[in-house]
């Protein structure tokens, strides 16, 4: 609404999404709200889940199966490629994506329920590959907690990617689960420059904490992987080395990276965003993202569009390569283990003997 105030927020504007049939704009009707309600708030809202596994059959990711606790995410990163699926529920990938949300508690029993089924095949889970499990309304929600729970009675391979320091509250079972070799943790670091992370994303863990977040996970034996994720070319793709860096000595022991991708609604938000931010890098910002993305804003090809192709993805690739082989951040990690995996007893359940 006009008036209306935001606050570490990404987006600036709450576009329809591309499913929508009409636009609507926001009118003052002249009536005198009082200021403090003018503040843009997030709003949660509960799902009662129906399914929690969700499948892909993508052939250039590593996983075919995740869990989502949440959906839309307060954390805001401008660039977030999930922004998206905000349109599927009738919503923008705008300011809604960041300040709708939804959560799923009740989603661990239903979990317990798909693990437990005698078709079931065991292989690793992925969380936070849509948006963040932990993100600032986990505090109150706890749906990653309950899920973690499910997953480690079932003593079930997971993978988890986050930005959010909240990760340290469940260092209880983090910690056991990995020491099984049941767990690993992703921690996604764009830059190490403060201002720029919190413009960038705004509700996230400042760049130094999420170092810390490496060094705990690390200390309670939790194998931690840094995530280059996503470069964003002519802006942050100078600190690659920097990251890395600071990562390995703060006790990452692999490392991966992303180029910046902008599907469908996210072009015109970071287009936004650039302008409002960084105008002098702007131009630059988008001309190299389409020099690595075949002229467009985004190639969605397999195997393409995390990487992208020509002269500045492959400097990008070959200065990532150099970098974790003299930091000693490219060794294979072992696979998760499946081999631990079972359905544990229920109430009424026939005991064994043995």
């Amino acid at each position: 609404m006009p008036g209306q105030r935001l606050r570490a927020r990404g987006a600036q504007t709450n576009r329809a999404g591309r499913f929508e049939r009409h636009a609507r704009d926001a009118l003052d009707d002249g009536w005198d709200i009082p200021f403090a309600e003018r503040l843009v708030k997030t709003e949660v809202r509960l799902e009662r889940p129906r399914s929690a596994l969700t499948y892909n059959r993508s052939p250039d990711l590593p996983f075919d199966r995740s869990v989502n606790p949440y959906r839309g995410c307060e954390h805001g990163c401008t660039y977030c490629f999930a922004r998206p699926s905000h349109a599927f529920l009738n919503l923008s990938p705008g300011l809604d994506f960041e300040t709708r949300l939804i959560a799923r508690p009740g989603i661990g029993a239903v979990l317990a329920a798909e693990l437990g089924a005698r078709s079931y095949r065991v292989a690793p889970v992925a969380i936070g590959t849509n948006t963040d499990p932990y993100q600032p309304c986990e505090a109150d929600h706890r749906v990653m907690r309950e899920v973690l729970e499910v997953l480690q009675a079932f003593r079930h391979p997971v993978a988890i990617t986050t930005k959010g320091a909240l990760i340290e509250r469940d260092l209880d079972i983090l910690g056991p689960m990995a020491r099984d070799g049941l767990l690993r943790v992703g921690i996604s670091l764009t830059t190490l420059d403060p201002a720029l992370a919190r413009a960038m994303e705004p509700r996230a863990a400042h760049p130094a904490r999420r170092l810390e977040v490496i060094r705990r996970l690390t200390a309670a034996g939790v194998p931690v992987r840094v995530m280059v994720a996503p470069v964003v070319p002519g802006l942050t793709d100078s600190e690659m080395e920097a990251i890395l860096a600071a990562a390995q000595a703060a006790g990452a022991v692999a490392a991966s990276w992303i180029m910046l991708r902008l599907p469908a609604e996210v072009a015109p938000l970071f287009r936004d965003w650039l302008a409002r931010a960084v105008p002098g890098r702007a131009a630059k910002v988008m001309a190299r993202v389409r020099d690595v993305h075949g002229g467009r804003d985004h190639d969605p090809g397999w195997h393409r569009r995390m990487r992208g192709e020509g002269p500045w993805s492959a400097l990008v690739e070959r200065r990532f390569h150099l970098a974790v082989a003299r930091l000693g951040l490219n060794a294979a990690l072992p696979p998760l283990r499946t081999d631990l995996f079972r359905v544990p007893p229920r109430t009424g359940d026939q005991l064994t003997l043995f």
